[in-house]
């Protein structure tokens, strides 16, 4: 306990250049799930950025160069990301996400059925009653000469 205070304490910077998992088998599966969210945010932006670099700085940068630029910044971001995660107050907060997640009571799929056509015939009747609104606020303000 009296090691992870220490880590917990330390500056970002000492954290990121540490190589071990913060609480390794704690959160696990919220950790991994958060890791390959922030993994294809950051290959997403590297396939645009190799895009970008390809047509429009096509004559910056020589194809190799290119090529090195991105690879460079898709590890970097990966490991940005798999550093964030076992960042200790972003892993301390997801391992909470995730004993919490284990307390919730998820309904059964025939009352989730039953909730989304409440919640999707709510919304049609709402729409009509707008419409209806609409309809009759346009008739009226044509009758007494108002122009929209």
């Amino acid at each position: 306990m009296a090691k992870e205070k220490a880590v917990a304490s330390g500056s970002f910077l000492g954290e990121l250049f540490r190589l071990e998992a913060y609480k390794k088998r704690q959160g696990r599966t919220a950790r991994q799930v958060t890791f390959v969210a922030l993994a294809l945010v950051v290959l997403v932006g590297v396939y645009r950025l190799n895009t970008w670099l390809s047509v429009v700085a096509a004559d910056a940068f020589t194809p190799p160069a290119r090529l090195g630029l991105v690879w460079g910044v898709a590890l970097l971001g990966v490991f940005l990301s798999y550093r964030l995660v076992n960042y200790s107050r972003f892993a301390d907060f997801l391992i909470a996400v995730e004993a919490e997640m284990t307390k919730v009571s998820w309904p059964s799929r025939q009352e989730l059925v039953r909730s989304s056509i409440v919640v999707i015939a709510t919304m049609f009747i709402l729409a009509a009653v707008l419409f209806g609104y609409d309809i009759i606020l346009t008739w009226l303000f044509r009758i007494i000469g108002v122009r929209l």
